[in-house]
């Protein structure tokens, strides 16, 4: 297998997003045209291939200055435990090292990979939500 990593969004398809997200059952991947107007107005992003099948993706958006915040992050299930999401946020966190707040929500399953990557929960903070995706 060679991953490679790219950032050029305008290659991704809104089909190859959807196979990504539909892959770990996010709902997101249910609205394939809402999902490429999205990540092609994310300040940036890193996908993994394998060929032509996109296999990974993290997107961040940005003031470029304070703040970044990394929306998704997600591996296809047959490529998890692969390196394949450690490269890809050693990618953004590389980009982004001048912003001074880097955020991102984890589910639980998660959380012990973003601490690996330097992540950590802020005391007093709580992430909340107002989600329509039904």
């Amino acid at each position: 297998m060679s991953i490679r990593y790219a950032s050029n969004i305008e290659v991704i398809t809104k089909e190859a997003l959807q196979e990504l997200f539909l892959s770990v059952e996010w709902e997101s991947g249910k609205h394939p045209n809402d999902l490429i107007q999205a990540i092609k107005g994310s300040h940036s992003i890193v996908a993994a291939w394998d060929g032509d099948k996109l296999v990974g993706l993290v997107n961040a958006l940005s003031d470029d200055v304070l703040t970044v915040y990394f929306h998704y992050m997600l591996i296809n299930p047959s490529y998890q435990g692969e390196g394949i999401g450690k490269e890809m946020m050693d990618i953004m966190l590389d980009r982004y090292k001048r912003c001074k707040t880097k955020v991102l929500i984890s589910y639980l399953s998660a959380v012990d990979f973003y601490h690996k990557c330097g992540f950590s929960k802020e005391d007093g903070a709580t992430p909340m939500f107002i989600s329509e995706l039904v």
